[in-house]
């Protein structure tokens, strides 16, 4: 039981931030305003960024919010058994039957999301307190109820740590002359909705990123 917890938070984690580093290289100028956001709250040569920075970086949540919505790690959630019969949208389900909730069809529904729901806008998020942690049925990519994902704290800090301090050490380019729009964000089957082909990303340290 503990190993399943164990791999199953890592996996789930590196998936998101994975995705959430593709779509900043694809979109470059989500990625020059996160770096200018986080470069500009964290100052200090040398500093690491922990979660104790994290309450002033207002875009890098907006980030992973939209990331969590078009690519939610477990894109089926764990099946649920009806207790007793119901009737859903007009179908009528007999207790006892076995429900999968689709939270990646959830997060690109276009009644829920507009007419751009395949799009990663991070501003999408500014007009509205919508999240992710189980009261918004139109966003729950860990579940919600007293099944709810019991790691979403751990979880997002974890990736919201690890993507700031990316973003803020680094400036990043594709390899070979790529473009943003042309690079391959397909994704693979699984238990987790991974990248079909590993992110490939190319690292210049930054060394007078800021003042001290």
């Amino acid at each position: 039981m503990d190993q399943d917890k164990f791999i199953g938070g890592t996996d789930t984690t590196s998936t998101l931030l994975e995705w959430a580093m593709s779509e900043l290289m694809k979109h470059p100028r989500v990625m020059k305003k996160l770096q200018e956001e986080v470069r500009r709250e964290v100052v200090g040569e040398g500093v690491i960024i922990f979660e104790a920075n994290l309450h002033n970086l207002e875009y890098l949540k907006l980030v992973i919010k939209e990331t969590i919505r078009l690519h939610p790690p477990v894109p089926l959630l764990p099946p649920r058994q009806l207790m007793q019969d119901a009737t859903i949208m007009g179908y009528d389900v007999s207790a006892g039957t076995m429900i999968l909730t689709n939270a990646w069809g959830i997060g690109r529904d276009p009644s829920d999301w507009g007419e751009s729901p395949d799009e990663f806008q991070s501003e999408r998020f500014l007009q509205t307190k919508m999240d992710f942690r189980g009261q918004d049925f139109q966003l729950i990519p860990f579940g919600a109820g007293r099944r709810c994902c019991p790691g979403i704290s751990l979880g997002l800090a974890v990736v919201e740590v690890a993507l700031a301090n990316l973003v803020r050490e680094f400036d990043w380019k594709l390899p070979g002359g790529m473009r943003g729009e042309d690079f391959d964000m397909s994704e693979c089957v699984g238990l987790t909705a991974r990248r079909d082909l590993p992110l490939l990303a190319i690292p210049t340290i930054v060394s007078a990123r800021r003042p001290t």
